[in-house]
């Protein structure tokens, strides 16, 4: 198999002026100490449609013959393809129709109809939305368009490996978020063609890494079950195309924690202010897991920004609790006036914020007289947190949980 080279991704990259966004190179300085020098942030949750997918769904597009056009095309997606696709679709006037999960995030969903796709939902995993996209293919004579298995793609998301050398030509590491394998295969067949001196590195979930079994076993092996909250990595095997790619030109594959992927999504929100999705944040992630792991300059690709807010809320509140942000206490005291005033004043001078407070008589643990009070508290981090659980025992409290 023919890989692509970095001539038809400086090709895909002349095709794409105008279309898309050079997004911008961030300078993470609070995540330099991990890595004993200078980290960037290569934002692609900036990109129009909010994922660099736009790159290689119009590339892709762009090819199509007169006639295929005409007969249209047709997608599956968790909610990023879909969306480049029905953009470049709209902007080339090409009819789409995109398959998307029964479970598809609703903003994905809205945002591709929005640029003009024809979505029907169908199935509760990508794998069975993407098998009906193929059948309505081939009742209808619609051009079915991978999300990652084609060489036009490849060479679409390539085109993030140019601009990364152009930003930071000194890069040493660069750490990409990977599903199907399409972003990670362009990067590096872009970056190695200048610089095989770089470490490419593909990112993966750890609940839902098929590059790993499927480079031990030497093709692509399709895992039995997933479960991740970073749907939009979340591919079941790898193709043909892109585990040659990957075979070939990637020198790591690592894969990261959910733990690890909510302190990431909550990291890019409070101290880059950027809004990224769990897919998006895998690179990240991989920073926060693997420290001292990756030579400087590191360049950690965000590769996409359209999250649920009630997603978004649920992992902020993750990723505070695995980042030692909360903490969950259960005192026993007197049964009289004055106890719990005296508690709450004492977390108060402690500089914790309580977030919820009860107040119990009845367990068969507590003494005659005692009073059980559990807490849920927000602190400043895990050292704060035993601060606050020495002091209230010090304090005379008798902190049983």
């Amino acid at each position: 198999m023919d890989l692509v080279d970095v001539d038809r991704i400086r090709e895909a990259r002349k095709l794409l002026e105008g279309i898309i966004r050079v997004t911008p190179m961030e300078h993470a300085r609070d995540l330099e100490r991990l890595h004993s020098g200078a980290v960037h942030l290569k934002c692609e949750n900036l990109q129009r449609t909010g994922s660099f997918k736009i790159r290689g769904a119009y590339t892709r597009l762009h090819g199509l013959t007169a006639d295929e056009r005409a007969r249209g095309v047709v997608a599956a997606s968790a909610g990023n393809h879909a969306q480049g696709v029905a953009l470049a679709a709209s902007l080339l006037g090409i009819s789409s129709t995109v398959f998307m999960p029964t479970r598809a995030p609703l903003p994905k969903l809205a945002a591709t109809r929005g640029y003009g796709a024809d979505v029907h939902l169908h199935g509760d995993v990508l794998e069975e939305a993407l098998a009906e996209a193929i059948a309505f293919a081939e009742r209808t004579g619609a051009v079915f368009i991978h999300p990652f298995d084609h060489a036009d793609i490849i060479a679409g998301q390539g085109t993030v490996g140019l601009e990364i050398l152009e930003q930071v030509p000194e890069a040493a590491t660069i750490l990409v978020p990977t599903g199907g394998g399409g972003l990670v295969a362009g990067v590096a067949c872009a970056v190695k063609a200048t610089r095989p001196d770089v470490r490419v590195v593909a990112v993966q979930a750890e609940d839902a890494a098929a590059f790993p079994p499927s480079l031990a076993a030497g093709g692509p092996v399709r895992l039995t079950q997933m479960q991740t909250m970073a749907d939009g990595i979340a591919v079941g095997q790898p193709g043909p195309v892109s585990y040659a790619h990957v075979a070939s030109k990637v020198d790591d594959v690592l894969t990261v924690s959910e733990e690890s992927l909510s302190r990431a999504v909550l990291l890019c929100l409070e101290r880059r202010k950027l809004v990224v999705e769990p897919a998006g944040a895998a690179a990240v992630a991989a920073l926060l897991q693997y420290p001292g792991e990756f030579a400087a300059p590191v360049v950690a690709v965000v590769s996409g920004g359209n999250v649920d807010p009630l997603l978004l809320l649920q992992i902020i509140q993750h990723g505070m609790t695995a980042g030692g942000r909360y903490l969950a206490l259960r005192l026993r005291v007197p049964d009289r006036p004055g106890s719990l005033v005296s508690v709450l004043s004492r977390v108060r001078d402690l500089g914790a914020n309580v977030l919820d407070v009860e107040h119990s008589r009845i367990s068969g643990a507590l003494a005659l007289g005692e009073v059980e009070i559990a807490l849920n508290l927000e602190t400043r981090g895990p050292s704060h947190c035993e601060e606050v659980r020495a002091e209230l025992q010090r304090a005379g409290f008798t902190v049983v949980g």
